[in-house]
């Protein structure tokens, strides 16, 4: 019976973003009229890590909205509040995968927070780089990839993938996958694109099948990394969990999302069943 891994997001610090990226609900260019608020207290972030850990998660990432750190150094806010937190959910006792998602990182600070607790890092390069000038203006994709390599080389894992639906063409769907296989992720998050109103992009939602389509081509170019349904599957493939693994994805997030909510997360364990398919207990 193959196993499926379930990962929770903490949305950390939420939205006043100023970056203009056009999927993105937490950018202030935009009037999404999303919950924005500063740094939750630790101790709410540890409960909600022991909450994700009860209900069967094994990753468990850190979120905060911005374009990334401030500067190259270990000095700033950011950097010491995620690494605070890190350290008093391992500290709590409990054996998560520590997974930070915090914006442009250096070499210096991707190994401070390794330091202190965190497992890998998610820096998605969202779109083809033939594409990217089309979702965002004020950071480029290259800023992105590097990112990914400091994570490497600062010894962590790396959790890279993409958002499908943004009004790319086929072709630079696979070009974000080949990308991505040089970066050799071992988890990959698809992403469909979510409709807003107060977003610029205005595309079709994607269908089941195209899904399907983008899920079996991300698992022949990426045969060992695990792929995670993230954002818009519930829009995408509702309760038919067994046609989603089936094309390859052996991951999930299980319950919110940063700004949108998510399936409740006892349903979506007893899907994963009935599918025939049983939860992961160990990464």
């Amino acid at each position: 019976m193959s196993e499926i891994f379930l990962c929770s997001i903490c949305n950390v610090k939420s939205g006043n973003c100023n970056e203009d990226c056009a999927y993105c609900t937490q950018s202030k260019h935009y009037n999404t009229n999303i919950n924005s608020y500063d740094y939750k207290s630790i101790e709410q972030i540890v409960n909600e890590a022991k909450l994700a850990s009860k209900a069967g998660a094994l990753g468990f990432c850190l979120v905060t909205s911005g374009r990334g750190f401030s500067g190259d150094g270990i000095d700033g806010v950011k950097i010491n509040f995620i690494a605070r937190a890190a350290s008093e959910i391992k500290a709590s006792g409990l054996h998560l995968h520590l997974i930070a998602c915090n914006g442009r990182a250096s070499f210096k600070q991707l190994a401070f927070l390794k330091e202190n607790g965190i497992d890998s890092y998610n820096h998605n390069l969202e779109t083809a780089k033939s594409y990217f000038p089309k979702i965002c203006s004020t950071h480029t994709y290259e800023e992105r990839y590097e990112t990914n390599q400091n994570a490497i080389n600062a010894g962590l894992g790396i959790c890279c993938g993409g958002i499908f639906g943004l009004g790319e063409s086929n072709e630079q769907r696979i070009e974000l996958l080949e990308a991505l296989k040089t970066l050799n992720p071992h988890t990959s998050t698809i992403n469909f694109y979510i409709k807003n109103d107060a977003l610029p992009i205005k595309t079709k939602q994607i269908d089941k099948e195209e899904a399907i389509a983008i899920i079996k081509k991300a698992k022949e170019l990426l045969p060992n990394t695990r792929l995670m349904a993230a954002g818009g599957r519930e829009l995408v493939f509702k309760d038919d969990f067994k046609s989603m693994f089936l094309a390859g994805i052996n991951s999930i997030v299980l319950g919110d999302y940063l700004t949108t909510k998510g399936n409740d997360k006892t349903s979506d364990i007893e899907l994963i069943q009935q599918a025939g398919y049983k939860i992961a207990t160990s990464c």
